[in-house]
């Protein structure tokens, strides 16, 4: 019997170049660097500004500030510059879109936006204790005070206070129900105060959405210090979810004569202003309004990040994109008073008696 050698090869070679398809499947795929965009040197300022929510100027401003930080010390891999990272994190501030749709924008990998939006949340972060803080003299206290005795002559108010809540996905299954809110979807319950031309003096971004405001407030610094009487004699004002104390101004449950109805219209007339503020906050950036996904520690980041442009934005009279300078009216209408156990009567009755009769 004859001994087929061509046959033999084409076995032997047919076997060689299964092998190496199945080494190729098993293999990671090459490392592909594609040709980046840059919107800042695309838009002009208005495009810019609906795109990522703030001028140009702004951006240089706030670019000067993180790009210290931001600097990669290597330029392997074609690493991203600090412009291009604070864009796509701004851009994903504006939009709260999937990771993978901002990575087409810029031309990279979506794994590489997940990582670009926590360092620069965390960067941005960090100026916290500058851009956000209560009044500490006298002297900023009386101009606080000024502010919102202009809205409704109430007197000695250092600030608004108030809670909202931040949509988020759904966390692990461990802990996933903490975070359900009275209105059934996944949140962070923000606690905020503010000032009366809408910047914030104070925020706690930690809680999960089904803690109440009350609770909140109650494990904050911020009731520790007034408290302590840090403020002196200041006041705020918060709605019907908090106890009514010295320092902490409440609605009346019910109120019946002129003065009480007085010092009614003027508590939710200047309290309101917090109401406002959210209301300028997620619209400046709608990744708070339509949910962000990401993981706890990077939204946690992402809340304080996003409220420290909101003051950097409002200190230097930065707008609003065209389109979005309407408030929605709902933000303006007067919140539900329900009455709760209150024991700083007497300092708010001496204010109806003194003040509003």
């Amino acid at each position: 019997m004859a001994y087929d050698s061509s046959s033999s090869n084409d076995s032997s070679s047919s076997s060689d170049e299964d092998f190496i398809i199945d080494v190729l499947q098993v293999l990671p795929r090459p490392r592909y660097f594609r040709d980046r965009l840059n919107p800042f040197s695309e838009y002009d300022d208005t495009d810019f500004k609906q795109r990522f929510r703030l001028s140009k100027m702004m951006f240089m401003e706030l670019l000067n500030m993180t790009q210290d930080d931001l600097h990669h010390n290597s330029h392997r891999n074609m690493s991203l510059s600090p412009m291009l990272q604070l864009l796509i994190a701004l851009r994903y501030y504006a939009t709260g879109a999937f990771q993978a749709v901002l990575g087409d924008h810029i031309c990279v990998h979506k794994s590489t936006v997940c990582r670009i939006v926590k360092k620069v949340s965390r960067c941005i972060a960090t100026l916290k204790p500058q851009y956000i803080q209560m009044p500490k003299t006298e002297l900023e206290r009386e101009s606080v005070y000024e502010g919102f005795n202009q809205l409704r002559q109430f007197p000695n108010v250092i600030g608004a206070i108030d809670c909202t809540h931040i949509k988020i996905q759904s966390p692990n299954s461990n802990i996933g129900e903490r975070f359900r809110n009275r209105k059934g979807y996944f949140s962070i319950n923000v606690q905020a105060v503010c000032k009366s031309n809408l910047q914030f003096t104070n925020i706690v971004a930690r809680w999960p959405g089904s803690v109440h405001d009350s609770t909140i407030f109650d494990n904050s610094l911020l009731r520790a210090q007034f408290e302590n009487h840090e403020f002196g004699d200041a006041l705020l004002l918060g709605d019907g979810g908090y106890a009514c104390r010295n320092y902490l101004m409440t609605p009346l449950a019910n109120p019946i004569t002129e003065a009480e109805k007085r010092y009614q219209k003027a508590q939710i007339g200047t309290r309101n202003v917090i109401e406002r503020t959210f209301g300028v906050w997620k619209r400046r950036f709608p990744v708070l309004s339509v949910g962000i996904r990401t993981q706890i520690p990077t939204t946690l980041l992402t809340i304080i990040a996003t409220a420290v442009l909101h003051n950097i934005l409002i200190k230097a009279n930065d707008p609003l994109p065209i389109d979005d300078t309407l408030l929605n009216e709902n933000l303006l209408r007067q919140v539900p008073v329900y009455p709760v156990q209150q024991t700083g009567n007497i300092v708010r009755r001496t204010l109806i008696e003194t003040v509003f009769n």
